[in-house]
């Protein structure tokens, strides 16, 4: 007789009964081992180990040598679904083959990212798609359906959305709480999950550090509430690293480590990241949880069985049936074809005025200057190049390199101190070899090198390349070497191939010395330590020398400029027919991971770059090679031409080149507005884009460059715009053509705007887009299919989505701010209605507008309340129906002090007795009249969080 296999590895079985049949073969100690990140195996059953999280944000990341695509905000930039679908498959084949020779791969994959890009001094706006919910969840379908694969039952990688929830801020982002209205939350930041989920190519989420109205995301009730009621499919709750410990370590929200692992996993966290490998931390916290009463094994069984789902997606137990365990496609033909179609599709012509395209034929030469001419930069999720391409390197193969000069612009200076002049010294045979090649699983361990020697100071000075990258953040580095790096030894090298790390060690600051004439000391940003020298090399001074004003033995430096970087932009400017100038930052400097932008400007040392070409040659193109937004207005008025594209990844400058020559016409689009200065921001921990008007959809002044603008070397014309309403949807009808004599890609916009709204709508949200090719005279009808409720929004009145009745205006164009022809449907929805309050009251947070007030958390569980930030604070509730009259006002509140409530200019004050603790709410009732619909005021005074407001009937 054959002997039949366990239930659970029977591939006939539905993966529900096998997953049944596992889990009661599995001990409590072996179930709680699998809600750590690092899973162990399970030899007696021959069950392997198993990691949730594999970085792949842009291709394979922090696993060696990969593909790399451009930067996510440059997919977004190409309003391309079918590209960015493509472009996933090829990172999610990437994985497999990866995996298939290091086991250290994961098929669970953190990415993509879907926050949306609300704010341009946001540190990580890199990896987000766009500013829009629209255009966000549309590429993330296409990402996460490339990355899963098309197979009905077996998953290519399973893709986990990050970050959960309303996360735009790396200032105290472990601390810090969004305060997030309903509609803001409906509307808005839940849209870009939602409906990426509902497609079925995602496999769960990752909550963020942040709070979210003052509880924290890893304890969020919207991940039941929400994330699991948008989908039947199971899905995984990944926590970011080290956040359950911050829920007691930095939020302090609860007493113990116990406590807030139980309330993590009842909340629906799956999967603990912290400790790194170190799983017994985890699992020791959640043994002693069930000792305590704080869960129960249903707790721990329930999030087994979704992690084991995972599993037998990826087709751990059916190795035989899985049709992407033999995948070896990693750095194919196609793969660098794609990367580059990516890179070219991303860039963004944001102004032209007849400069481009250059003419590869036509005599002359082309000097390719700035700071990042010859940087193909990477970001913290980027793999390891196997191919790369800079600007210079696109032009010269473009163009000819006869016909191409290049002057990079930093600065050349000499640094002499008491000891002498700093020198570089020879790094000798046999250290050539630069770390990291073999990748590590966290790149934040991987540590300098010490094994070239340290700077001394000497007779003989060695000329150090100085590049001021703003708010005084420097790098130093040889001419045509490596940056100065500081190692865990202290000792300053000339190490680094590029600045980067968790803790970048490349970095600097000078500090004046006080009576010393021209005197500055040289600060390590990593460390804080100032830069010292001593008998056996430059090192970085120690913890007790850290702090300014006790220097101890600090170097003072002398700096000699041997030609200041404009100076050399300038000669090469003149000396050529065109010249294009690349500035950008340096995905690691002043923006990234947990640390947030401070200005829109472009850095100083970079705008004397383009002004001093731009001065000794009209003929300047700008190139701005960047993961944010600048505030350019200088050179969009002084320019002739200017484009953006993010880092494009390993096909960047080829890209970059094959637009400035015409072989592409430029379609990438802006997925974010560009903003004329930091006045029009508004605080980066301003979540609030109705009542601040963030982003396109409510910004009411004039940008630099829209959202979704982007110019082409040819011309579009738009007719025949129709809209019907069909059931629950719109179809909509247009005809594109191509009026101009190139062939060229289009990317026609599709928005509309509440005529009348009774509410503050949007003054146009996207609802369509479609990237289409169109050769010289061809056009193309395109339609769209916009569901009747994309025209609808959160009706705090009544705590439902809503389509009012009314006019809608439907508009098509090139642009937000370029709509070329608009129609208007009528649509018979539902009547908005005053709030119904002797039913329902009103709830704190169901305002229309506030000000001086923030969201707070009602319980450590659920529900919200609202507290003052400022004294002069208002709360607004508009047309609250009172019917034929109320007679008393009902007040749930905690902490201290006056509730004040304004009806019909009359204001009754409640006072709120001093509670036991922020969350022991009490009810204070007192007499108030009110009849017919008015407007309700509400202001508070004190430590009040007020819960809601109830009122009764005149009758009752």
């Amino acid at each position: 007789m054959t002997e039949q296999p366990q239930p659970f590895r029977d591939p006939q079985l539905p993966f529900a009964r096998r997953i049944d049949d596992l889990l009661q073969r599995l001990t409590l100690d072996e179930r709680i081992a699998m809600l750590h990140q690092f899973a162990p195996a399970v030899d007696r059953l021959g069950i392997g180990a198993f990691r949730t999280g594999q970085e792949a944000l842009h291709g394979v990341a922090w696993m060696g040598p990969a593909t790399v695509f451009p930067q996510a905000v440059g997919l977004g930039a190409t309003w391309n679904d079918d590209l960015v679908r493509r472009v996933g498959e090829a990172v999610g084949n990437e994985v497999r083959a990866k995996r298939a020779k290091d086991d250290r791969v994961g098929l669970n994959v953190w990415a993509p990212t879907v926050n949306l890009l609300r704010h341009p001094l946001w540190g990580r706006g890199e990896e987000g798609y766009a500013e829009d919910a629209a255009l966000t969840s549309a590429i993330a379908v296409a990402y996460t359906r490339g990355l899963r694969g098309d197979h009905p039952h077996y998953w290519r990688t399973a893709p986990v959305l990050k970050h959960w929830l309303a996360h735009n801020n790396e200032t105290d982002r472990d601390t810090s709480s969004s305060s997030v209205r309903p509609r803001v939350l409906h509307e808005y930041d839940l849209r870009a999950f939602r409906d990426a989920v509902r497609a079925g190519a995602v496999a769960g989420v990752m909550p963020a550090y942040n709070l979210v109205n003052g509880r924290p995301n890893h304890v969020s009730p919207l991940l039941s509430q929400q994330l699991r009621r948008w989908t039947e499919q199971s899905l995984v709750v990944c926590s970011d690293a080290g956040a359950p410990s911050n829920l007691v370590d930095s939020e302090h929200y609860f007493d113990t480590h116990e406590e807030a692992t139980a309330a993590a996993l009842k909340a629906g966290v799956d999967s603990f990241t912290d400790h790194g490998q170190d799983s017994t931390v985890m699992t020791g916290r959640i043994h002693r949880a069930l000792e305590q009463g704080l869960l129960d094994e249903s707790d721990i069984d329930t999030a087994v069985r979704r992690l084991l789902e995972l599993r037998f997606s990826l087709g751990e137990f059916d190795p035989g049936l899985d049709p992407y365990a033999d995948t070896t496609a990693f750095d194919r033909a196609e793969h660098r074809a794609l990367a580059q179609e990516a890179a070219e599709q991303a860039v963004v012509l944001l102004k032209n005025d007849g400069l481009l395209p250059l003419d590869p034929k036509a005599p002359g030469t082309i000097a390719v200057v700035g700071l990042l001419a010859d940087a193909c930069k990477l970001d913290w999720y980027s793999g390891t190049l196997i191919h790369r391409s800079t600007p210079l390197d696109g032009v010269r193969n473009r163009f000819g390199a006869d016909r191409v000069t290049f002057a990079e612009g930093a600065d050349l200076i000499r640094l002499k101190c008491a000891a002498g002049w700093l020198q570089i010294p020879d790094a000798g045979p046999g250290t050539g070899a630069g770390q990291g090649g073999e990748g590590a699983l966290d790149p934040a361990l991987l540590a300098g090198r010490t094994d070239l020697p340290p700077l001394t100071c000497g007779d003989t000075p060695s000329e150090l390349a100085l590049v001021d990258w703003g708010n005084g953040v420097l790098t130093l580095r040889e001419p045509d070497g490596r940056y100065l790096s500081v190692a865990e030894d202290g000792y300053v090298r000339a190490s680094a191939d590029e600045p980067g790390g968790w803790i970048v060690q490349e970095t600097f600051r000078w500090e004046k010395v006080e009576g010393h004439a021209g005197g500055h000391r040289l600060v390590h940003i990593g460390t804080g330590g100032y830069v010292s020298v001593a008998a056996d090399g430059v090192k970085v001074a120690g913890v007790d020398e850290k702090v300014s004003g006790h220097a101890g033995a600090a170097a003072v430096f002398e700096i000699e400029v041997v030609e200041r970087g404009e100076d050399a932009v300038a000669r090469a400017a003149e000396d050529a027919d065109t010249v294009i100038v690349v500035v950008g930052n340096d995905p690691h400097i002043n923006g990234r991971e947990t640390e947030d932008r401070t200005t829109l400007d472009l850095p100083a040392h970079q705008e004397r770059l383009w002004r001093a070409a731009h001065v000794a040659n009209p003929r300047t193109v700008l190139a701005v090679t960047s993961a944010y937004p600048y505030a350019l207005t200088g050179a969009a008025a002084a320019l002739p031409a200017l484009l953006w594209i993010a880092h494009g990844g390993q096909a960047a400058g080829t890209a970059l080149a094959r637009i400035l020559s015409g072989d592409v016409s430029p379609a990438g689009r802006l997925p974010q507005t560009w903003y004329t200065s930091d006045a029009e921001l508004p605080g980066l921990l301003d979540y609030d884009i109705i009542g601040s008007r963030q982003t396109y959809l409510y910004y009411e002044g004039t940008p630099l460059y829209p959202f979704g603008h982007g110019l082409s070397y040819s011309a579009f014309t738009y007719t025949g715009l129709t809209a019907e309403r069909d059931g629950d949807r719109l179809h909509v009808s247009v005809t594109v053509t191509n009026s101009g004599v190139v062939a060229a890609d289009e990317v026609a916009q599709l928005y509309v705007r509440a005529v009348a709204p009774s509410v503050v709508r949007p003054l146009r949200q996207l609802v369509g887009h479609r990237r289409l090719h169109l050769t010289p005279g061809a056009g193309l009808r395109i339609e769209f299919a916009v569901p009747v409720t994309e025209l609808g929004h959160w009706d705090v009145a009544h705590g439902r989505w809503t389509v009012e009745s009314g006019a809608y205006e439907v508009q098509a164009g090139a642009s937000s701010a370029d709509i070329r022809l608009t129609t208007v449907v009528t649509v018979d929805g539902e009547p908005s209605g005053p709030r119904p309050v002797l039913h329902h009251g009103l709830e704190a947070a169901d305002y229309d507008e506030q000000f001086g007030t923030e969201i707070v958390d009602r319980t450590k569980t659920d529900g919200d309340a609202v507290t003052a930030t400022v004294p002069g604070n208002e709360l607004l509730f508009r047309r609250c129906d009172f019917a034929a009259g109320t007679r008393a006002v009902e007040v749930s509140a905690a902490g201290e002090g006056f509730v004040e409530i304004t009806v019909d200019g009359r204001t009754t004050t409640v006072g709120i007795p001093a509670t036991d603790g922020p969350y022991d709410y009490r009810s204070h009732e007192t007499p108030l009249t009110a009849s017919g619909v008015r407007d309700v005021q509400v202001a508070l005074r004190g430590t009040v969080r007020l819960a809601g407001i109830a009122f009764t009937g005149a009758t009752e």
